[in-house]
């Protein structure tokens, strides 16, 4: 019984598609990086050419066994590419993948000192705001001294 609740578990199900996306970018970043020698790349393509090709390693008496093999080359295929890629090549795209983007935030001093005013004194930093926007010699300042 536990054990269809534990596959009925979304957090865990979107776990194991989050990994899946991540570890199919892995690849495809593998294989477009210059310093992954030519001889492990050549893996997809031989993995792609028997998935295409119409010799099997179990021949097709069940429905579904011919499927199966196709399914675990593929697999053994991208692990073993992964695995004879080098691992400082492989560690840095991994570290690239999981990376946040980091950023800085800051708190606006004017606006929490425009929380704290009193309505009184916020008249006033309008006044002195609207006669420091005024040039001199107008006729409203020479009214106001």
């Amino acid at each position: 019984m536990s054990e269809k609740k534990r596959l009925r578990d979304p957090k865990e199900a979107a776990g194991l598609l989050s990994e899946m996306l991540k570890q199919g970018r892995l690849i495809l970043r593998l294989l477009g990086d210059g310093r992954v020698p030519i001889w492990p790349k050549l893996i997809i393509p031989g993995t792609i050419a028997y998935v295409l090709s119409p010799i099997d390693l179990l021949s097709d008496p069940m429905l579904g066994l011919g499927q199966l093999d196709d399914i675990a080359v593929v697999l053994i295929g991208l692990k073993l590419f992964v695995e004879l890629c080098p691992s400082e090549i492989v560690q840095e795209h991994l570290d690239n993948l999981s990376s946040v983007i980091s950023g800085s935030y800051r708190v606006v001093k004017e606006e929490r000192e425009q929380e704290e005013i009193s309505p009184g004194k916020m008249i006033e930093e309008e006044e002195k705001l609207s006669r420091a926007e005024l040039p001199s010699g107008s006729p409203e300042e020479e009214t106001t001294s």
